[in-house]
């Protein structure tokens, strides 16, 4: 990469290797009618489908960023033509395929030790332990009207 491309690259893009390994299995999604709605419409007409790299630069800039769809800069596409196709490439199980894709691919290259696993007890609440906890800290069981500021 020259000092011109890294000046320019942006860490939300998506790569022409990470686009070679999953160009593959992006469902084919577009032109394809619900049998269970009815359409206004004759077959082909209406806006042309996006192209899928343009939808998954834009679907990925979006879960990069943290922006809200309505906001995604219009290079990627409208963002109700975006979570539109999030939501059908998600029903169709992408995102999952490409998320494998990635394990096995770091598998491959550092190893995965699958054989050891961890489960994190400060995520488990204890309801049935308040003796030894004691009460809950903003609650300390003291009357009184709640609703007036305290005199202090």
């Amino acid at each position: 990469m020259s000092v011109m491309e890294k000046k320019s690259y942006k860490s939300w893009t998506m790569s022409d290797e990470f686009w070679d390994e999953v160009k593959d299995v992006i469902p084919d999604t577009a032109g394809k009618r619900d049998p269970n709605k009815t359409y206004q419409h004759k077959p082909g007409q209406g806006r042309k489908p996006l192209p899928p790299r343009k939808v998954l630069a834009g679907i990925l800039y979006i879960l990069r960023t943290g922006c809200q769809w309505k906001a995604v800069p219009k290079e990627y596409g409208s963002g109700s033509s975006l979570h539109r196709y999030f939501q059908k490439w998600t029903e169709a199980g992408f995102f999952r395929k490409i998320w494998a894709m990635g394990l096995d691919k770091y598998d491959e290259i550092k190893g995965i030790g699958w054989d050891w696993q961890s489960g994190d007890g400060c995520m488990v609440k204890a309801p049935l332990d308040r003796e030894a906890v004691g009460p809950n800290p903003t609650d300390r069981g003291k009357n009184g009207d709640k609703t007036r500021p305290s005199d202090g």
